[in-house]
């Protein structure tokens, strides 16, 4: 897989400085975690999953987590086992470029058992995502276990091949939205916790995710298309301490951005927030009015704010919302050059940028070069005089 490989090779080579690499499931963790990209979730109840699965990565997908937690009724749960465990087999007796697959589980119990029953198929996926994930009541010390269970018994630990070369690990992504987390009484204490136990298995942790529809609806609270999760003060008080403790840059983690869960034209309250300035050629200018009509200006600004508060990805919900993430996602050429300037150098001292627009300090500004580039493997490097605007007419032709 690489991100906007559906681009001809004459469309990559204007829209990009530098293409993204290629990825697998056993590229480094680290890229992946941030090569994650707008990761997509469907309802594992869905009667074709395997059409889905190849459908979305076709439209450019690169994550995917097929869900058989809050997006489908208690009652269903079992069907929807057996649908995950029979599109796993179907794509794995098949030769696809898939995107990196996920299943999100209710249980430690459920992990295990679809794990056993899908045997070797299981090696399809790239791991599992865990919902109210905390390390007070035991919840997440017990998914681990069943994941370490899972490693050995179908031999998805990494370890190495005869060859040296390692193989498949399964991997996790918790998501944080339990109780001790969202409340600020207890919230240091449950983040300091989970951080133990997250660092404790960092081999095993992809990314964190955030789930900002529990954190609201622990206040009765959800946010209107017209306002960012960024608005509603108490659940963006929440989402800055779990950057503050698990994502820094020295031992913390990916965390991705949370999901925007809008995906229908409704009457809008507020100004739109995308201004006309970019959008200059006819073509981009009707991009701009799709953009404005679905109401997804205000999606545009929460990545913005994403990315402004530490938060690398998306989870969405629809498959539109996906390409933006993408195009919102790569690195721009004045990014790119400001991040290798300052790359390595750590004798300190400052400079101007090679834009000769801000002064960059090497030591301060260190820890973000490094991210930048990371980013840019798996997002790119936008060529000069590019735009957003470019990537987004591109990504959603």
């Amino acid at each position: 897989m690489r991100h906007f490989r559906s681009l001809t090779d004459p469309a990559a080579a204007q829209l990009f400085h530098r293409l993204p690499v290629e990825l697998t499931a056993r590229s480094a963790p680290e890229l992946l975690a941030v090569a994650l990209g707008g990761t997509l979730y469907t309802p594992a109840n869905r009667p074709d999953l395997v059409k889905d699965v190849l459908r979305q990565r076709d439209l450019g997908c690169v994550s995917m987590v097929l869900c058989l937690e809050d997006s489908i009724a208690d009652a269903d749960v079992p069907q929807a086992e057996e649908n995950v465990i029979a599109a796993l087999t179907s794509l794995s007796g098949q030769q696809h470029d898939l995107p990196l697959l996920f299943v999100r589980v209710r249980t430690p119990e459920q992990l295990l058992r679809l794990a056993r029953r899908a045997g070797p198929a299981t090696a399809l996926l790239s791991g599992f995502v865990l919902p109210k994930f905390d390390n007070e009541q035991g919840t997440g010390a017990d998914f681990l276990a069943a994941l370490h269970v899972v490693q050995q018994e179908l031999g998805l630990d990494g370890a190495p091949a005869a060859d040296g070369t390692p193989s498949h690990r399964l991997r996790v992504m918790p998501i944080l939205e339990s109780s001790p987390i969202i409340h600020v009484e207890t919230r240091a204490a449950a983040l300091t916790n989970i951080y133990s136990l997250l660092a404790a298995n960092r081999d095993d942790i992809l990314s964190v995710r955030l789930g900002a529809t529990d954190m609201s609806s622990a206040f009765g609270l959800r946010r209107s298309r017209d306002l960012t999760i960024y608005d509603v003060n108490v659940v963006a008080g929440v989402i800055g301490d779990i950057v503050n403790v698990l994502g820094r840059p020295d031992g913390g983690f990916v965390i991705s951005g949370p999901v925007w869960e809008h995906f229908s034209n409704t009457e809008r309250v507020l100004r739109p927030q995308l201004r006309a300035t970019p959008f200059v050629g006819a073509h981009e200018q009707e991009l701009r009015r799709r953009i404005m009509t679905d109401n997804l200006d205000t999606l545009i600004r929460e990545i913005e704010l994403d990315l402004a508060n530490g938060l690398l990805g998306k989870t969405v919900i629809h498959p539109s919302h996906v390409a933006l993430v993408h195009a919102m996602s790569v690195v721009s050429h004045e990014e790119y050059l400001d991040a290798v300037a300052i790359a390595g150098n750590t004798a300190g001292g400052a400079a101007a940028s090679p834009y000769g627009n801000k002064m960059n300090e090497m030591k301060p500004h260190q820890s973000w070069a490094q991210r930048t580039l990371l980013r840019a493997d798996a997002f790119g490097v936008s060529a000069a005089n590019v735009t957003f605007v470019d990537h987004l007419e591109a990504s959603m032709r």
